[in-house]
Formats: structure tokens, sequence, C-alpha cells
């Protein structure tokens, strides 16, 4: 598996909010959902995405932004608009002194506005839970970034325009495995950017001693690796590697394997059904109580919480 294959196979969404947006000027919106990470694609006219730190982005027509949350952003036509809606979480709308909006801008079938031929169009997919994405995603993402309509070609933006307003038998999972396609699509074409803000590890895998290092674990996270035996894999002593590793990716390798090892668990108690100790063993831990130990140290919570707050 290549480094942003691994990265990206995490997004697996699980009835997530998906809504058609259709507004006239001026709109002004409000997110505090505190969702994982928002999709938003702006069909016709244009909109401004502001962070709370201040950070602006323009969208035209065929550009696409994506927030990571939980932190709130506003989405509007112009900066300077008020918002008139808050979106917290759950998808729940309220008036900015908050009231409920329930029903309110309903227009019909995932789609909220002003009227449905509005100057603004926006398809907007949220993943609603933690964990349908992946932390290591996650972490390799700043807090918005945005792709103009020039930088990357999806052919699924029809796709989805037209199946999100639908009604039908098994729409709803119809529109998740779109959402995951979109972000997976929209986030290769942000990675291949110089510009990208990819993770230190990630730009590591270009160098000839701590790239090779990292795929070894990466493939193979099962393999009781040491960093002598990492060493002498890559054809370098111990310190050398070491020193080079903690240079390039900012931690000492085996920080950096126990990091992975307990984020590969974390994705496999989300997507299978496999025991405690079956997934233990899977990422390189001798027994689920090793497994256990070392995830609550990390995670704050134990392996079978994880599984159950997951589902």
């Amino acid at each position: 598996m290549d480094a942003l294959a691994g990265l990206l196979e995490g997004p697996r969404a699980r009835g997530a909010f998906m809504i058609r947006a259709c507004f006239d000027p001026p709109w002004g919106i409000r997110v505090e959902d505190r969702a994982p990470l928002t999709i938003m694609l702006l069909v016709r006219g244009d909109a401004w995405v502001t962070t709370e730190g201040g950070q602006r982005l323009r969208l035209a027509a065929g550009d696409v932004a994506i927030a990571r949350g939980p932190d709130p952003y506003i989405v509007a036509d112009d900066p300077g608009t008020v918002p008139q809606a808050v979106i917290l979480p759950g998808g729940e709308c309220s008036y900015p002194d908050g009231r409920s909006m329930k029903g309110h801008w309903d227009l019909g079938v995932r789609s909220w506005g002003d009227r449905l031929d509005g100057s603004a169009v926006m398809l907007i997919g949220t993943y609603m839970m933690q964990g349908e994405i992946s932390g290591r995603l996650l972490d390799a993402l700043p807090p918005l970034l945005t792709l103009t309509a020039d930088m990357w070609d999806c052919a699924l933006t029809d796709i989805l325009a037209e199946e999100i307003v639908r009604d039908e038998p098994g729409q709803e999972v119809v529109l998740d495995r779109l959402l995951d396609l979109l972000v997976i699509a929209a986030l290769r074409s942000w990675f291949s950017r110089p510009e990208a803000e990819a993770p230190a590890w990630y730009q590591a895998l270009a160098d000839p001693v701590v790239g090779r290092v990292l795929r070894l674990v990466q493939d193979d996270p099962a393999h009781p690796w040491t960093v002598a035996t990492l060493a002498a894999k890559a054809g370098v002593s111990r310190a050398a590697l070491a020193r080079r590793f903690s240079e390039l990716v900012g931690e000492p390798p085996m920080t950096y394997l126990t990091g992975w090892r307990l984020a590969l668990a974390a994705d496999r108690l989300r997507d299978t059904e496999d025991t405690i100790g079956a997934i233990a063993r899977q990422v390189g831990y001798g027994s689920s109580f090793a497994l256990s130990s070392a995830f609550k140290r990390v995670y704050g919570v134990s392996p079978q919480e994880h599984r159950t707050r997951a589902a």
C-alpha cells in the first residue's frame, strides 16, 4: 500500500448530512456543528468561507472547500454579511438568537435555502461522527483548504447533484458512498500540489533512508520491528537512522511505529468486527491487554469504548 492510499482509505460515511443549499444574497450561515470534516462544492454563484482565526477563502462555481472541525466557520455571499442561521451538531438549525429554524428554509428533499433556483447553489456533505474519518487523515489536513475548478476535474459532481435530491430506497447509502469518493478525489488532487501542507512523515517518504523505513513500517506493522532491524534494512547505523528519522518526521522511529499501530487499530475497531485480540496481533501487539494499555494511554479510552463510540 502506498502512503497516499493508506491515508485516504479512512472515509466511511454513515448517514452523512447531505444537503443542496440555494441562496440569494445577502446570505450567511455560521457552522457550529463540530463535525470532523465537511466538503462544500459550489455549483453556481460565489461564496466566501471564513474561519474563527480570520482565514478567508473565496469560492467560485466549480470550486471545492474542505473544512476540518471542530472549530466553527462562516459561509456567506460576502465576508461582511451577518449570518442569518446557525448549523448545530446533528444538522440542527437555529436563528442566531437561538430560536429553532425547524421547517424554515425547507425547499424539499435535502434542499434548503431561499429558492431552488437561487443565484448561489452549494452541495454540502458532512461526516457527522469522528469515527467516520481516520484520525491520521484529519491530522494531515489544515483547518480549511480549497481547490479551484482548474485544479481538479471530478465527474462525480454532476452525479452527486442529481442524487442528492432523490428520495428513493437505499438513497442514504448511495449518498454516503458518493461523499466518500468525492472527498478522496478532492484530497488526492490537493496532496498532489506542491503547496499542500502534507504531514512531515508524508514528505519524508521521498528520503532514500527514512522513506524506506516508513514503507517497511506501514506495509508490515505486525513485524517485531526494532531500531536495529529497521536500520539494517535501510543500510545505516542505528544512530544515523534515529537522528535522520527524528529530523525529518519530527519523532523517533519507535514513537512513530507506536502511533501507526494504534491508528490502524482504531480504524479496524471501527470498520471490522474482529476481536480485540485479533486486531492486536494484526498491528503488532502480543495480546489484547498490551494493545488496551497502549491504546488507553494515547486515546484516553479502551479499545472497546472506542468501538462502542464509533458504532
